[in-house]
């Protein structure tokens, strides 16, 4: 019965996505694209809580068709702090987007969505953007154990981009703070600076000063793309 459950659970999950995309392929006669990438930074914070330790590499690789993007997006550490998260999301009308992020940590049993040990943090993000104005909402809707979500857990963003720098302010609950309770926990400045090589090659330099109020911690990180 479990494996049952497991297996209509991650094939509907495929289906959806393909079945999706290639909907939108159809209406929107935009070309698909693949790409891959991959960022360095000094050490990996995510919503205000450092995961790892040392410098981090962040691969992705992701498939874009009209309004459609699927993707897995990674971080990796040579203590061996280990994530890879695949996710899909719809460009809407208005600045609007929704789409859904898995959470998985390599090292736990890929296919197990037990309530105790299940290693797939399920969220649902949704996203409006106008201007220099970003907010985004996030909801993680199932109990996973061996990933740490309690099921409920949500995160808010609010962010504005000048013309040379950007501010963030993010709150949440479960996972995101040290009691489970909803707080703010990811405050902070985002600058980045383009250093060019040559005439054809340039790399984005990304800089960011974090406080964590809830946790009362506070981060500098730097992190380059390739």
């Amino acid at each position: 019965m479990v494996m049952k459950r497991r297996a209509l659970f991650f094939s509907g999950l495929v289906g959806l996505i393909i079945i999706t995309a290639g909907q939108l392929r159809a209406q929107d006669g935009t070309a698909s694209k693949f790409s891959a990438g991959a960022d360095v930074y000094s050490n990996y914070v995510w919503r205000g809580t450092k995961y790892g330790t040392g410098p981090s590499i962040q691969p992705g690789v992701k498939f874009v068709t009209g309004g459609f993007t699927a993707g897995v997006w990674g971080s990796f550490d040579a203590a061996g702090y280990a994530e890879a998260d695949p996710y899909f999301s719809f460009a809407l009308p208005f600045g609007f987007s929704i789409g859904l992020t898995d959470y998985y940590y390599p090292g736990l049993e890929l296919f197990d969505v037990s309530t105790e040990t299940g290693s797939q943090a399920l969220e649902i993000n949704a996203g409006y953007g106008i201007g220099g104005l970003a907010l985004s909402a996030n909801y993680i809707f199932n109990e996973a154990g061996g990933a740490g979500s309690a099921g409920g857990d949500k995160y808010f963003q609010a962010g504005y981009s000048f013309s040379s720098f950007s501010l963030f302010a993010g709150a949440g609950d479960g996972w995101h703070t040290s009691d489970g309770k909803f707080d703010f926990c990811n405050i902070g400045l985002e600058t980045t600076r383009v250093i060019n090589i040559t005439e054809k090659f340039s790399i984005p330099v990304t800089g960011q000063v974090i406080l964590n109020p809830e946790r009362e911690q506070f981060f500098i990180v730097v992190g380059f793309t390739l």
